[in-house]
């Protein structure tokens, strides 16, 4: 006779949760995918406007052959939706030559033989006027790099699942996990509990509200983001301004293209991203004291742009001790996945993340090695 299909409840629809739903559903699982709001909101990590995608990677040359497998998805995804969502416009860091970022990202192009070029000061200036370097810096150019639209690839990704026969519960908060003696859990709801036969915990900043997670290193934190008007918007476009990463003696950011708007988006790194354990009470916007620090850096090192915020939007993410994901089974649990903590960096990485949570699923084991960013790290 045949068996049954695998019944599994997706936790949270970011775009981690989003993934993992795609492609359990083409796995032939049957798929509830839950979360407190609607996809794409904005309370989370996966919104904004625009996110980064690079495979020069400063967080560790173990991530390239992830981001190369990303770098499929994503165009595999982009053809099933017929939806642009990832833009090749090269990628830049600047700074210091000496600075660990710089350094890290060259040794993990070094090591898989990316494509990358070294500008000086005076090169970098010539091509990309848009930033303003000191005669001591230099550019690291990623050409496979590019920017990401966040809110469509959440909406692509579920919609797909969809189509696949995943089950989409929006304003379904899940308010506990009961594991079934036989296997499997409950999962509470304020509209009922569906039984499922495997949880794929996807929470991003709320990991704080799970009590299964409550003894894993895992804060949530606001990050800002500011816009700034482009005094010559064709020339901040992706065309002629690849995304970058900018780290400099007065500041440091993330900075990208203008994409259907007339503004430049900063992440600022340099300024506190403060912890929060309640993503849903983020303040809508931030104070003179951001503003005034973030235009500061604007009018030093960006020189196109008008350097005072037109939009300020707070967003959450979850952090770990590490700053590197837990991904794999769930410490002292049963038929339970964990994929959280990305600490600002996952979201271009999540179409290969939500392939290993589906085979963690239905094959017990990953097609990639994730031994760094095992859960159990951290329970000893």
């Amino acid at each position: 006779m045949p068996t049954s299909p695998l019944r599994v409840a997706v936790v949270g629809t970011g775009v981690i949760g989003a993934m993992t739903a795609w492609h359990l559903a083409a796995r032939g699982a049957e798929v509830l995918a839950l979360d407190a709001y609607a996809p794409g909101h904005d309370r989370g990590a996966s919104a904004g406007e625009s996110r980064i995608f690079r495979t020069a990677y400063k967080e560790g040359a173990s991530y390239v052959p992830l981001l190369r497998r990303s770098y499929e998805l994503w165009r595999r995804l982009e053809s099933e939706a017929d939806r642009e969502l990832l833009t090749l416009c090269g990628g830049l860091t600047l700074g210091p030559p000496d600075h660990p970022d710089l350094r890290a990202v060259r040794g993990s192009a070094a090591e898989h033989g990316l494509d990358v070029e070294v500008l000086d000061a005076k090169d970098a200036a010539r091509r990309f006027p848009q930033h303003r370097l000191d005669a001591d810096e230099i550019a690291v150019l990623d050409p496979g790099a590019g920017v990401l639209r966040p809110e469509p690839a959440v909406q692509s990704a579920l919609a797909r699942a969809q189509e696949l026969g995943a089950q989409l519960l929006p304003y379904h908060r899940v308010d506990g996990l009961d594991e079934r003696p036989g296997g499997g859990w409950h999962v509470r709801t304020q509209q009922g509990t569906y039984d499922v036969d495997h949880v794929v915990l996807s929470p991003g900043p709320w990991s704080g509200s799970f009590a299964r997670l409550a003894g894993l290193p895992l804060q949530g934190r606001r990050i800002t983001a500011a816009w700034f008007a482009a005094k010559d918007v064709a020339a901040h476009r992706p065309d002629r301004l690849p995304i970058a990463i900018r780290r400099h003696h007065e500041a440091g950011f993330s900075c990208f293209p203008v994409l259907d708007g007339t503004a430049v988006k900063i992440v600022p790194h340099h300024l506190p991203w403060h912890d929060t354990d309640a993503p849903e009470d983020l303040p809508r916007s931030a104070d003179t004291g951001f503003a005034r620090a973030a235009s500061a850096a604007v009018a030093r090192l960006l020189p196109g742009l008008v350097p005072h915020p037109v939009r300020i939007g707070v967003y959450a993410e979850a952090f770990s001790a590490d700053d590197h994901a837990l991904v794999g089974p769930l410490p002292g649990a049963r038929d339970a996945t964990l994929l959280a903590g990305f600490s600002g960096h996952g979201f271009k990485l999540a179409p290969v993340f939500g392939e290993i949570a589906a085979s963690l699923v239905t094959d017990g084991k990953s097609p990639y090695d994730i031994s760094f960013l095992d859960p159990a790290r951290f329970t000893g």
